[in-house]
C-alpha cells in the first residue's frame, strides 16, 4: 500500500507574470490569497483512487480553482495496483510528453523519478518555512542533492496491533521485544485453552510487503540491507539471524503457515474476526477494527514494533505518497501552486477526515475533530517520529525485486537465511554498482 536531476523553469516576463498571479498555498495562514491568473490553463492531476467514507479530491480541486480564476484541474485516476501506477508513469515520463502535469508518487519512487530527470525542481517555489510543519522524514523523502522534488501528501508507518482485552485479562503489557511477544502468545494460548488462536500475523507473500517486513526485522536486530557506506548486508550474521526469525515464527507455530501467502488484507481479516493476538500492519486497519459490528471493536491497541536482541528499539517502515510536477509541464508555476495547495494543512485535514489517511503536518495529530474520530492519532504521531524509511535510493525497485524471491524462499523454507543473504548480496552488489 516510497531526489533529483532536473531542469528549472527559465525566467521570462510571461512566466514571471504568472508567478505573481499565483499564490503560495497552505493551511491556516500559510496558503496564498486568491489572485487572478491568465485564462486558459488546464492542469491534469494523475493519482490513485482515494478510498474512504468519501473522496475529498473533487472538493479540494474545486477550492483550488475558485482561488485561481482561469486555472482548471482535471483529475484522472490511475489503476489501483502500485506496480501498474509506476509502469504507467514511468513509460509516459520517459517518452517526454506524458499528458499530465501533477502526479501522486509512492514515497519510494521519488529518488528514482528525480534521478531520471522526470521531476521539476520545486525548490524555488517552496520556502523552507512551508516545509517545517511536516514530519522531517517525510520532507527528506522528497529531497535529493539539496533540492526539493516532491511534497509530502500523506504518510504511513508499520505498527503492531494487539488484542488489548486478552493482554489485560492475563496481566500482560504490549511486548517490547520479539521474545516477549512469543512468550505472550504461548501464555495466552495456554490460559485461554485455544491452541488454534493465531499468535502474530504479518505479510509474507512475495511482494513489496514482504520486503517491508524483512526490513523491519533487520532494523529490529540492529542492522539493515544497505550500510551507510553502501555495502549490501553490512552485518551478515545479524541479517541471517533476523531473516531466520521470520521463518522460525512459522515453524514454531507462532504464525500460521499461510502468512507466507498473506498480504495486508489477508492478514487483517482474521485479526479483525478475533482469531489472532497480534498483527503487524498499517494504521488504516484500526479504522476498520473500530467500525460498528466489528468483532474486535474497542478491544485493539497499537504499539511500536518489537526489537530483537541486538536492536535498541523496533521501528516501523514509512509509507505514503508525495506529490510531484513533471519536468516538461507547460505551466510550472501553476502546477507548483497546486502541489503546495494539496500538501497544505487544510487539504491534509480534509484528506484525513474523509479518507482516514495520515497527514504529514504534525500539528494535525492534535486536531480536536480528527482526534475525536480517531483517538489513536496522538500515539501514532510518536510512532511516525520513530519510523525509518526504506532505503532511499534511485535503485529501490531493483533492490526490492531482487530481494523478494530470496526472502520468499526463506519464508517458505526452500532456502536458508544464509543462502538468501549471500545470493542477495552478490546480485545487489552487481546491480547497484554505479547507480547512485
Amino acid at each position: 500500500m516510497g531526489s533529483p536531476p532536473v531542469a528549472r523553469s527559465r525566467g521570462n516576463p510571461a512566466r514571471a507574470l504568472l508567478l505573481a498571479a499565483l499564490v503560495a498555498l497552505s493551511a491556516c495562514g500559510d496558503a496564498t490569497a486568491p489572485r487572478v491568473g491568465p485564462p486558459g490553463i488546464t492542469l491534469v492531476f494523475k493519482h490513485a483512487k482515494i478510498l474512504g467514507r468519501s473522496d475529498p479530491v473533487p472538493g479540494l480541486l474545486a477550492r483550488f480553482e475558485a482561488s485561481h480564476p482561469g486555472i482548471r484541474v482535471r483529475s484522472e485516476v490511475l489503476p489501483w495496483n502500485a506496480d501498474e501506477q509506476h509502469q504507467f508513469l514511468a513509460l509516459n515520463l520517459e517518452g517526454g510528453r506524458p499528458g499530465f502535469d501533477v502526479m501522486m508518487l509512492d514515497v519510494i519512487w521519488v529518488p528514482e523519478f528525480a534521478r531520471a530527470g522526470w521531476l521539476l525542481d520545486l525548490t524555488q517555489w517552496v520556502p523552507p518555512a512551508e516545509l517545517a510543519p511536516h514530519f522531517r522524514p517525510a520532507v527528506e523523502a522528497g529531497e535529493r542533492g539539496g533540492r526539493l522534488w516532491a511534497l509530502p501528501w500523506f504518510t504511513n508507518v508499520g505498527v503492531l496491533y494487539y488484542r488489548a482485552d486478552l493482554l489485560a485479562r492475563h496481566g500482560l503489557r504490549p511486548p517490547e521485544t520479539w521474545d516477549e511477544l512469543v512468550a505472550h502468545v504461548r501464555r495466552i494460548r495456554a490460559a485461554e485453552g485455544d491452541p488454534a488462536l493465531d499468535g502474530v500475523l504479518w505479510q509474507g507473500k512475495q511482494y513489496e510487503g514482504l520486503v517491508v517486513n524483512a526490513l523491519e526485522a533487520l532494523w529490529a536486530n540492529g542492522t539493515s540491507v544497505l550500510g551507510a557506506d553502501g555495502r549490501v548486508f553490512p552485518d551478515e550474521a545479524r541479517a541471517v539471524e533476523a531473516l531466520g526469525f521470520l521463518r522460525e515464527l512459522i515453524t514454531s507455530g507462532i504464525s500460521p503457515a499461510w502468512v507466507s501467502a498473506a498480504d495486508e488484507e489477508l492478514s487483517r481479516r482474521p485479526f479483525g474476526q478475533g482469531r489472532a493476538i497480534f498483527l503487524r500492519s498499517w494504521p488504516y486497519a484500526m479504522d476498520l477494527f473500530e467500525q460498528p459490528g466489528s468483532a474486535v471493536r474497542g478491544r485493539v491497541g497499537i504499539a511500536p514494533l518489537p526489537r530483537h536482541r541486538h536492536g535498541e528499539r523496533g521501528a516501523g517502515s514509512t509509507g505514503g505518497a508525495h506529490l510531484g510536477v513533471q519536468r516538461h509541464t507547460a505551466h510550472p508555476e501553476a502546477a507548483a501552486a497546486l502541489v503546495r495547495f494539496l500538501a497544505s494543512a487544510d487539504a491534509q485535514r480534509e484528506l484525513a477526515a474523509a479518507a482516514a489517511l495520515n497527514p504529514t503536518h504534525e500539528r494535525l495529530y492534535d486536531d480536536p475533530e480528527l482526534v475525536r474520530a480517531r483517538p489513536y492519532l496522538p500515539g501514532l504521531r510518536e510512532l511516525l517520529r520513530q519510523a525509518r524509511p526504506r532505503p532511499v535510493t534511485p535503485a529501490y525497485l531493483v533492490l526490492s525485486s531482487t530481494l523478494q524471491p530470496e526472502l520468499s524462499a526463506v519464508v517458505v523454507g526452500t532456502e536458508t537465511p544464509a543462502q538468501a543473504v549471500a545470493r542477495s548480496r552478490r546480485r545487489l552488489a552487481y546491480f547497484l554498482e554505479g547507480l547512485e
